[in-house]
């Protein structure tokens, strides 16, 4: 069985930051692994060990620069990874779900994976919809929001999980595969990325490949979404803020809630 697991870089965002034309200034930026790629990542090396997968190959959009995170992917156990970018692509402030749907669909028509992975949702877009719309343009079966696997049962050719709904229901179904899972935070415990593997990563391939590489062209990434501005919301809240020891705050909190009509009788 071949695991495709589809990798996002994100940028983190220092506390104080300046803001330059529609994007965050590059001074004050960081750069991470997706938060539910992580996960996702781990269930697809889990699925490895226990024999259950062959080759668990990664898959991200995105510059040179995020192959750093990418070999974070590459220490924590996946075999290979495959990097999509070229010069239309840099030229895009933000890929809207079909943009990233139609390269993912090439990437799958190339890899013919089993199983794919993908997170629920990216830390810095919150689309949450690119994984459900790969498994219809690739004609997948899929489950969405899966907090549970049971791997026996990929045996059978059949994905048995467990998703969240809305209201805090659950859900037991089964999908046939191939298919493609969008998966959960607290499905497992991502492992850190050990010395041994990271020093392993150096050696894994990063396979670069543009859009012509999939048979692509720039319209591909033509997008519905426009980004035309960015700001800092301003707080429309007041806040008091104490000062003093535990007794002189606690006093000035009940002087304030009397204010306020709190308790009056």
């Amino acid at each position: 069985m071949k695991v495709l697991v589809t990798v996002k870089e994100v940028a983190t965002v220092e506390d104080e930051f300046e803001i330059d034309g529609t994007s965050i200034d590059e001074t004050y930026l960081e750069y991470d692994l997706n938060e539910w790629d992580d996960y996702a990542v781990e269930e697809a090396v889990q699925l490895q060990e226990a024999g259950i997968a062959d080759e668990v190959v990664t898959v991200t959009i995105g510059p040179e620069r995020a192959e750093e995170t990418i070999r974070m992917a590459l220490a924590k156990g996946a075999d290979r990874a495959i990097r999509v970018w070229d010069d239309e692509l840099a030229g895009v402030d933000l890929l809207d779900v079909n943009a990233k749907t139609r390269i993912l669909e090439a990437v799958v028509a190339e890899e013919e994976p089993d199983l794919v992975l993908s997170g629920v949702q990216a830390d810095d877009d919150g689309f949450g919809a690119t994984g459900v719309s790969l498994a219809d343009a690739v004609d997948f079966e899929w489950a969405a929001v899966v907090n549970a696997l049971d791997e026996d049962s990929l045996a059978d050719d059949v994905a048995s999980v467990r998703r969240e709904l809305e209201g805090g229901i659950e859900e037991l179904t089964d999908v046939e595969l191939p298919a493609v899972l969008t998966i959960q935070t607290g499905i497992n415990e991502p492992r850190y990325a050990s010395l041994r593997g990271i020093r392993m990563a150096q050696k894994k391939e990063i396979a670069p490949k543009t859009l012509g590489d999939l048979g692509l062209d720039a319209a591909a990434v033509e997008n519905d979404l426009e980004l035309v501005d960015m700001y800092e919301p301003e707080s429309e809240g007041d806040a008091t803020y104490f000062e003093g020891g535990p007794d002189e705050e606690a006093a000035q909190l009940a002087d304030l809630l009397r204010e306020k009509g709190v308790g009056a009788q």
